[in-house]
């Protein structure tokens, strides 16, 4: 892939590690200016500190609406705008049974992985429309979890088949604004959340299964494509993922 004609302000939420990680690193290599968010700051100046020029660290919890605001509002002041927002934090829990699963935890799950993606969604999604040039791109992490639940992971599951709606809905939103939405559906990245699927992961008839993973540059790639693209173009939705991974044949 070659690199971006022109550099642009992106947003990257969970960027501490994992997939947020991976992606921050591989725009920030091709000389975009990139707002790396998450709780942990730390790791965020860590990244800094090899891009100094470039990266704006900042500790939010993405599930605070007061937080948000306050993101925007740096991320506005250094840069004067926001070309792109890859919404990617993310929480989980354990895997556990709808029976069994405690309130406070799907509270959790869903604060960050619904709440916190609505409100970055809604904080980017007012900067790009009153910004000149208007207009920008949102990216939602999906998962293929947004299509095909794994067992014993009611939480999860529901936070991300509810990602399509928020993306389909921005989509439309967004037209008259030239404000572009993306969801990126993704299957066993290797991070440090995968690492139990090499050891075995439950399936549905009850066996458990190693499965197979993907280098995570795979997914910096895909946005990368992404927000290269110019915004009278998009990708409405796009699956990445381990191809050997159980995921049509999932249940």
């Amino acid at each position: 892939m070659t690199k971006p004609k022109q550099s642009q302000v992106i947003l990257v939420t969970g960027a501490s590690q994992g997939i947020g990680q991976g992606v921050a690193e591989a725009l920030l290599a091709d000389g975009h200016r990139v707002v790396l968010a998450a709780r942990r700051i730390e790791p965020l100046e860590a990244l800094t500190n090899r891009y100094p020029d470039q990266a704006l660290p900042i500790s939010v919890d993405v599930s605070d609406p007061t937080a948000v605001d306050a993101l925007y509002e740096k991320a506005a002041a250094e840069y004067g705008r926001v070309d792109a927002l890859f919404n990617n934090a993310g929480a989980f829990m354990a895997s556990t049974p709808i029976g069994d699963v405690d309130w406070d935890d799907w509270r959790r799950v869903l604060g960050v992985n619904l709440d916190g993606a609505f409100l970055m969604a809604r904080g980017a999604f007012r900067l790009m429309r009153d910004q000149q040039p208007q207009g920008g791109r949102i990216i939602n992490n999906g998962s293929i979890s947004a299509h095909a639940p794994r067992v014993n992971s009611v939480a999860y599951t529901t936070s991300k088949h509810a990602i399509t709606g928020l993306t389909k809905s921005i989509t439309l939103d967004g037209r008259a604004h030239d404000i572009a939405c993306s969801q990126i559906d993704i299957g066993n990245a290797e991070t440090p959340m995968t690492e139990p699927m090499k050891a075995g992961i439950p399936q549905p008839d009850g066996s458990v299964m190693r499965e197979p993973v993907m280098d995570v540059r795979h997914v910096a790639d895909a946005v990368r494509y992404i927000v290269n693209l110019p915004l009278d173009a998009n990708v409405q939705f796009m699956t990445v993922m381990a191809t050997k991974m159980p995921y049509l044949g999932r249940g």
